[in-house]
């Protein structure tokens, strides 16, 4: 059974086959007004000399050919249709001795233009409205540079039916546009509110299975030695947690690595995975930014030793954006990138001698990325023009008091001792 809703049985109708019925609603319209019909002593419009005669059907044959063609290019080239149709319902009418086109024969135009408008951009629309007129304007001055009868107030009426449907069909364009923006705007709302969800579902799980697992480990720590049988249970039950731990963030995880709603599924097989960028990679940065033009320094201080993933991930992203900005605004050719390791905090400044801002000629958002980086992390962020020029931008990361100093375990790393190490220009 398929998923898809039924369209309404009028929806389903092609708009070529509405135009041809507004045609052929007309043509009967016409027939009438010049027969006498039961009730009336004489016909309402006296027919035209052609309009009986074998040249004056044939020009109603020719009229609805052309009419036919319309209606199966209105789909695909609206504006070639339109014409056609334009040439149809000014050829229909010359065998009815009228002073004008009647309302009749440019009934099939008029719907015509309306679905142009309700399905196409604006210029098309205005296109069609303008080549409507024109015709109109045409037929009529024609007739009075021939010295006929020329029908000017009908023919305005008709002019007026063609800018009704154009207004309609105008109003139906920005109504199903105005829905569909509220259709995407919804799913946006309802794809983050579930991201929330997940994330407030993560945060509660992770929360209190890692606190469970903290406890257990704690207690099977005391009674090691004196109840093994406790320590062993304990040490189950965080075996428990975590495995329920991991099977919960393997669930949601997977629901938020889902692909966004008309995306192709091939879409996640563009974003590869990798591991996350650290300070060791601030080296890598440099080399890539100095063979593409801008000579980076980077200077260490302090004793380098591993610091946690969201700190180095952090510093890394502060470092990039910072050097980024440097090579697109700044307008030099150096900038010096220091990194010191402290005790307590981590401490990155990036500065440069440039003639720009950092920002470039309209603020973006890599600043202000910068600065929610830097608040999450409870530090201090600066970014402003340097006092001797050049602009400067810092950020002070503090270091968790419960996370070991590499020297504490095995030593300063080689070649690097607890005083500052300014590196080579890369």
């Amino acid at each position: 059974m398929s998923s898809s809703p039924v369209l309404p049985l009028l929806k389903r109708v092609p708009p070529g086959a509405w135009v041809a019925a507004a045609w052929y609603a007309g043509m009967v319209l016409t027939l009438l007004m010049r027969v006498r019909l039961p009730g009336e002593k004489q016909a309402s419009v006296l027919p035209g000399v052609l309009f009986y005669r074998w040249d004056g059907l044939l020009t109603h044959l020719l009229s609805t050919a052309l009419l036919t063609a319309g209606c199966l290019w209105l789909a695909r080239r609206p504006l070639g249709a339109m014409a056609v149709l334009l040439a149809a319902s000014a050829l229909a009418t010359m065998p009815l001795g009228v002073a004008e086109i009647p309302l009749a024969q440019f009934l099939a135009v008029d719907v015509a233009l309306y679905f142009t408008a309700a399905a196409r951009p604006l210029r098309t629309g205005v296109l069609a409205l303008v080549m409507s007129v024109v015709v109109l304007v045409v037929f009529v001055s024609g007739r009075v540079l021939a010295g006929w009868p020329a029908g000017t107030s009908a023919e305005v009426a008709v002019a007026l039916t063609a800018v009704v449907a154009w207004l309609v069909g105008r109003s139906v364009y920005e109504s199903r546009r105005h829905d569909a923006d509220l259709t995407a705007r919804a799913t946006d709302r309802a794809l983050v509110a579930e991201r929330l969800r997940i994330a407030r579902e993560m945060h509660d799980v992770v929360a209190h299975s890692v606190g469970i697992i903290a406890l257990q480990a704690g207690a099977a720590a005391r009674v090691v030695h004196t109840q093994p049988d406790a320590a062993r249970e304990a040490m189950s039950a965080v075996e428990t947690a975590g495995r329920e731990t991991l099977s919960g963030l393997r669930r949601m995880l997977g629901a938020l690595r889902e692909v966004e709603p008309g995306q192709e599924p091939s879409a996640r097989e563009d974003a590869p995975l990798r591991p996350a960028e650290c300070l060791a990679d601030v080296d890598r940065l440099a080399r890539a930014t100095t063979a593409a033009g801008v000579r980076v320094d980077v200077e260490w201080r302090g004793g380098r030793r591993p610091l946690p993933l969201e700190l180095e991930l952090s510093a890394f992203r502060i470092v990039q954006e910072s050097v980024t900005n440097v090579v697109r605004h700044a307008e030099t050719d150096a900038c010096r990138v220091r990194v010191t390791y402290g005790s307590e905090e981590l401490t990155v400044e990036i500065t440069d001698r440039g003639r720009g801002t950092g920002r470039g000629a309209s603020p973006g958002f890599g600043l202000v990325g910068m600065r929610e980086r830097v608040a999450l992390l409870h530090g201090e962020f600066t970014a402003a023009p340097a006092p001797g020029g050049g602009f400067r931008v810092a950020a002070r990361l503090p270091v968790p008091v419960h996370e070991p100093v590499r020297e504490a375990i095995s030593g300063p790393p080689p070649g690097r001792g607890a005083e500052p190490v300014r590196e080579a220009a890369i």
